[in-house]
């Protein structure tokens, strides 16, 4: 069967060939001909062309995984709110009626773009840090004043009955 990336079979990326007999398989000894010259030069364009084409799939199944990746910064000192998953505790502590975001939490440490070391709160028995994919900035609620406009309160506040 044929790889997709590469356009051909395991064996005959190996081989140069597909298999007829069991005695295709076996090794041979090596020789000194022009023949045996020609084929192994033959061999290795061949190896070099199986890599441009696994590079070249590579780079195309990456340009597809970017499409739906989105870069998220951080830096120390910053305030966030952190994602928990079920896989961070241990069996048995991890309750569905939890919260699933905790914070503001402050990020302490940056390890690389994808990581992130935060302050976490001493009854969380987990690991600070946290890939990038579960966190969050946060963002504080606005502190300004309410207004409601339903037509009871403005009825019943102008002294209207």
């Amino acid at each position: 069967m044929t790889n997709r990336s590469t356009g051909k079979t395991p064996f005959s990326i190996v081989y140069t060939k597909q298999p007829n007999t069991a005695l295709d398989i076996s090794v041979l000894p090596k020789c000194k001909s022009n023949a045996a010259a020609t084929f192994t030069d033959r061999f290795t364009e061949m190896l070099s062309n199986v890599r441009q084409q696994l590079i070249q799939a590579n780079q195309k199944y990456k340009t597809a995984a970017d499409v739906h990746r989105r870069q998220r910064l951080f830096n120390v000192g910053d305030l966030v709110m952190v994602r928990l998953r079920r896989e961070r505790f241990p069996s048995g502590t991890y309750s569905k009626l939890a919260r699933r975001k905790i914070g503001p939490l402050l990020i302490t440490k940056k390890i690389n773009d994808n990581a992130y070391t935060v302050a976490l709160p001493a009854d969380c028995n987990t690991s600070p840090t946290f890939n990038v994919s579960d966190i969050w900035p946060y963002v504080p609620p606005d502190d300004g004043l309410l207004q409601f406009s339903s037509s009871e309160s403005s009825s019943s506040e102008t002294g209207e009955d």
